[in-house]
């Protein structure tokens, strides 16, 4: 086998070894709540 040969196959299986961790990655994140003041001035009209 060629030098080239051999390069492009790892390289084709690094891209698709890295999509398909790309596409395990967990990337949803749970919603955090912050309280803050809120001033109630429209509320007196």
């Amino acid at each position: 086998m060629s030098r080239s040969l051999i390069i492009i196959v790892i390289v084709a299986i690094l891209l698709i070894g890295g999509l398909f961790f790309l596409a395990g990655r967990d990337t949803e994140k749970q919603p955090v709540r912050i309280e803050k003041a809120v001033p109630l001035d429209n509320l007196s009209n």
